[in-house]
């Protein structure tokens, strides 16, 4: 017993010399329900990204790398076997296993409202090779299911803590990251605590992590001057000249993933039933009014990358040739009378209550106005904006997307008639066919091939009107060391720790 009291003291006291006492990292926004299944939100994957272990995760490279999976392979198209770990431990003590990895996915498969369906639904069958393997048995070929399955799909729970909690498990999350959850006060912070049996607890160096809820983006960056944050996910551009200036502080910059752009109602309930709607010559005019570039230039200070598509430069599908056209202001007002509407065109954008985005829509309403729109601004709190997405409740919402690795997740989901994300109910059967089609194909130029005839579509139809695509910027104390930009732009804290 003595020699048990003993150890146990030795484990404490190196547990607290090599802790760090409190991370504080500053959000954007504040993130949606705590539940992978149901979870929409980026600062959701942010603070998943410290709680929640994936089967696999992405490099700097965005190469796929296991993380829970120990590894995989193709044993034909439609056959991947997955090894997992043997020392994985949820939060709750139970033990993470090959039915746990059946449960997590059946779960995304099935359970009402999940936002993974789509992106994992080349699924047929899970079977149990053994207590620490598992075979998906795939519809057919799916290119991009290894990439779903480095984000939210991918993130393990525990079985006997979903299923006590059903549909409340999002206000407890027990999943298999370093960090457990702790608490949360809604719109202001979530609390992690170390979870010191996480089998690489000994890269991670904070005894908590709280994350604190800033949608004003000139706040985050004083309380980051000012000592209160030590990390901030979303520096803007506004404030890059500031947090440079500060020699405390260091920013870090890369190229990203995310786009922002403005989803319109197609079909999505009774507020689809407007001119920009209805017609895609209203839509088409309603681009043609606004500048990009001088877009990029006003809110952003020429920072960010204007575009007219879902993946960015780095992605192999990404195309040169789809460029933003000139503003034109005379051929909107044209397209506006060809459509026999009759100006001035009322249109309601929903925004989010972001400094940023509120400029970038009041820069919007300034330059469509000139074209024969009256645009209104509909500021909503961001999780309260996505509720209102779903349900059809806007006329035209101007929202990002924080990217992902494989095109598939920046396009079928949002532009495919039963996608997830597709807030206006856009249906085109030659581009869900095409969207489909993609999925298939393990040679990028195949996939290429079926992508450019569908942006022919999907130009001409303007469901979805990209704007820009960000770089991620991140601030911090300069004496906070091991941090790591990755493209997706998730906060890693693995190796972070203060100089001493």
């Amino acid at each position: 017993m003595r020699r048990l009291l003993l150890a146990a003291c030795a484990l404490f006291a190196a547990t607290a010399a090599g802790a760090q006492g409190t991370l504080n990292i500053g959000l954007r926004q504040d993130p949606d329900i705590l539940d992978p299944t149901l979870g929409s939100s980026f600062v959701g994957r942010v603070v998943y990204a410290s709680m929640c272990d994936k089967l696999f995760d992405l490099d700097a490279r965005l190469n796929v790398v296991p993380q829970l999976a120990r590894s995989y392979d193709y044993e034909s198209p439609t056959r991947l076997l997955i090894r997992l770990r043997d020392d994985v431990v949820f939060h709750d003590g139970e033990r993470m296993d090959a039915e746990a990895v059946r449960y997590k996915l059946n779960r995304d498969l099935t359970i009402h409202g999940s936002m993974r369906v789509g992106e994992i639904n080349a699924i047929q069958a899970i079977e149990i090779v053994d207590p620490l393997t598992v075979r998906l048995i795939l519809k057919e070929p799916n290119a991009p299911l290894l990439v779903a399955l480095t984000d939210r799909a991918g993130i393990m729970i525990s079985p006997k803590a979903a299923e006590a909690a059903g549909r409340e498990f999002g206000l407890r999350p027990v999943c298999a990251g370093p960090f457990a959850f702790a608490s949360r006060v809604a719109q202001d912070r979530i609390t992690l605590r170390r979870f010191a049996q996480h089998y690489d607890a000994a890269n991670f160096h904070f005894d908590q992590v709280v994350y604190l809820s800033q949608p004003n983006s000139s706040v985050r960056a004083a309380n980051l001057r000012a000592g209160s944050l030590d990390l901030v996910e979303q520096i803007v551009p506004n404030d890059v000249a500031a947090i440079r200036g500060d020699q405390r502080l260091r920013l870090v910059v890369g190229d990203g993933l995310a786009y922002t752009g403005i989803n319109f109602n197609i079909a999505n309930g009774p507020n689809a039933n407007t001119a920009i709607g209805r017609d895609k010559r209203v839509r088409q005019a309603f681009e043609l009014a606004i500048d990009r570039v001088a877009l990029n230039q006003v809110v952003f200070d020429g920072l960010y990358l204007p575009t007219v598509q879902a993946n960015p430069p780095s992605s192999p599908f990404f195309f040169a040739e789809l460029q933003p056209g000139a503003r034109d202001v005379a051929r909107a007002r044209a397209l506006l009378r060809e459509a026999g509407v009759t100006a001035p065109v009322p249109v309601v954008i929903t925004v989010t209550n972001s400094p940023d985005q509120q400029q970038a829509a009041e820069v919007i309403q300034a330059m469509t106005a000139e074209a024969g729109f009256q645009v209104t601004l509909k500021v909503m709190e961001f999780a309260s904006s996505l509720q209102a997405g779903y349900a059809g409740d806007f006329q035209a919402y101007l929202i990002g997307w924080s990217g992902r690795a494989d095109a598939d997740g920046n396009m079928w989901q949002l532009l495919h008639s039963r996608g997830t994300f597709n807030y206006g109910r856009w249906s085109n059967p030659d581009a869900d066919a095409l969207l489909d089609a993609a999925r298939r194909p393990t040679d990028p130029a195949e996939r290429r091939a079926l992508y450019a005839r569908f942006w022919q579509i999907q130009r001409d139809e303007l469901p979805l009107l990209y704007l820009w695509t960000a770089k991620n910027m991140v601030g911090l104390k300069a004496s906070l060391q091991g941090f790591e930009l990755m493209p997706d732009g998730l906060v890693r804290l693995r190796g972070l720790r203060f100089a001493r």
